[in-house]
């Protein structure tokens, strides 16, 4: 068998995820971005630079624990940096990563679709409520 570059052996790795496995990790990593919470981050991020508070006030309905465990997961995945400023008071500033801007850039456009369709969507529900759906998932 030929040596293999670690290059070579990067491309194979990435050739081998497939989320349809059910062992496959990138579905931890859909299961992640899915989240409302780091839709809404991430694209709220897309616009610059945030201390914690504007970010706060930007995702309105989010809770003060929801939002830290939110960016820190973003943070471990290596799409959000945290920045502490030492201050009186402390001044903590969120950015994207480049890794994380690329994902933003998705995520905006999810959101911008959802905003767009919604009242097509919610025609089909009340169509689909009223009895034109199949009962019993059909």
């Amino acid at each position: 068998m030929p040596t293999r570059t670690a290059a070579q052996r990067r491309a194979d790795a990435r050739a081998a995820y497939d989320a349809f496995i059910a062992e496959c990790p990138t579905r931890h990593l859909l299961d992640r971005i899915a989240d409302k919470w780091v839709s809404l981050a991430l694209a709220a991020l897309a616009d610059g630079p945030m201390r914690y508070g504007e970010l706060s006030r930007r995702l309105a309905g989010v809770s003060q624990k929801m939002l830290t465990q939110t960016l820190r997961n973003l943070e471990r995945d290596g799409l959000v940096t945290r920045t502490v400023t030492p201050s009186v008071p402390v001044r903590v500033d969120y950015a994207l990563t480049p890794l994380g801007e690329n994902l933003a850039g998705l995520m905006r456009s999810v959101k911008e679709w959802a905003e767009t369709h919604m009242d097509e969507v919610l025609t089909a529900r009340a169509v689909y409520d009223g009895g034109a759906g199949a009962p019993g998932g059909g």
